[in-house]
């Protein structure tokens, strides 16, 4: 299969490529999606084969405009609309009971369905020029997630039939989900979207064990992105738990030519062996959106082993934790 390089200006081809049952990589404002048509069970599984991803992993669907929602999920509570006025489009997913027009592909056997609605304008136009778009990260199932169009080739060229190059993704980190088929509601995944934030809008909301653990034994995902290792570079990946000096003493003496560091702006001149800057040690939005990328440049730089400040939990550090955490299979010193 050739895989076509697409500029905005094409999104009409992209999206003649999804009716007619193929697979596109489209831009959003959190990572690349892999799209398919929600409604067409076996292009989805097609994604599933592209990625080689799990088929009991379930998929978000995205859609343009709020009316299309009522064509994908049986009710729509109030807290979900308080929750789409206040935060779609944007990086936010609500995980609520499907509609018999979702195909068990989309939803891994699932009685729910996850929706969001993103704010990048690329993908809203290929959505209302064909359908809501089953679509998880375009990336190579486990590997970091794509925050560019390189990235999407480099994982996925020659599995997919286009990929539509929007440029870099702001957010960087996939979309916050919580699921409104419980009560309380419960937050699976942490994203842009914080759990302060879900909690302002709309009250209680339980923060899943999931986030900061492994799944149990046998527990089925009811989210994307909560299996054991998730977002993983080839690179080992080991988190550092303890204070600045412990942190620097400890990576300083690993000199091997076959090790770098993630760090913090504030570490750059204390270290004396390869190092990938995140951002400011306060800024979780930065440390998010560079995350991904870092994680691949550790990868095309041949390093064997990468160490990591354990990020912090408040605001959208929840997130970045979320995917390091994963990323390094919960491998954690406590310095």
């Amino acid at each position: 299969m050739k895989t076509l390089m697409l500029n905005v200006n094409e999104i009409e081809k992209a999206a003649e490529i999804i009716r007619q049952g193929g697979l596109v990589a489209m831009p959003t404002e959190t990572v690349y999606g892999l799209a398919a048509d929600a409604y067409n069970g076996r292009a989805v599984a097609n994604i599933f084969r592209a990625k080689g991803r799990p088929m009991d992993n379930p998929l978000i669907v995205h859609i343009s405009e709020l009316s299309q929602i009522y064509g994908l999920v049986r009710e729509f509570p109030e807290k979900a609309r308080i929750l789409a006025d206040k935060f779609w489009p944007g990086p936010l997913t609500m995980i609520l009971p499907k509609s018999a027009r979702i195909p068990d592909e989309v939803s891994a056997g699932l009685d729910t369905v996850a929706v969001r609605c993103p704010s990048d304008v690329n993908a809203r136009k290929l959505i209302s020029l064909s359908s809501p778009l089953a679509a998880p990260s375009a990336n190579l199932s486990g590997s970091p997630s794509p925050t560019s169009a390189r990235h999407v080739f480099n994982d996925m060229n020659g599995r997919i039939d286009a990929i539509i190059d929007g440029g870099e993704c702001d957010v960087g980190v996939e979309s916050t989900v919580i699921t409104l088929a419980t009560d309380p509601p419960r937050l699976l995944r942490p994203g842009g979207i914080t759990l302060e934030q879900l909690r302002e809008a709309i009250g209680e909301v339980v923060l899943d064990d999931a986030v900061l653990n492994p799944l149990k034994s046998g527990e089925k995902a009811a989210s994307p992105g909560m299996k054991y290792k998730h977002y993983a570079p080839k690179a080992e990946l080991v988190l550092l738990r303890g204070s600045e000096e412990s942190f620097l003493g400890f990576v300083n003496s690993r000199k091997d030519g076959r090790t770098a560091v993630l760090c913090y702006d504030e570490d750059m001149p204390y270290l004396e062996l390869p190092f990938i800057p995140l951002g400011r040690a306060a800024d979780y939005e930065v440390q998010a959106s560079r995350l991904f990328s870092a994680l691949r440049e550790a990868d095309d730089k041949g390093f064997e082993r990468v160490y990591a400040h354990c990020p912090h939990t408040d605001g959208v550090g929840l997130a970045v934790y979320n995917r390091m955490i994963r990323a390094a299979g919960f491998k954690v010193i406590d310095l």
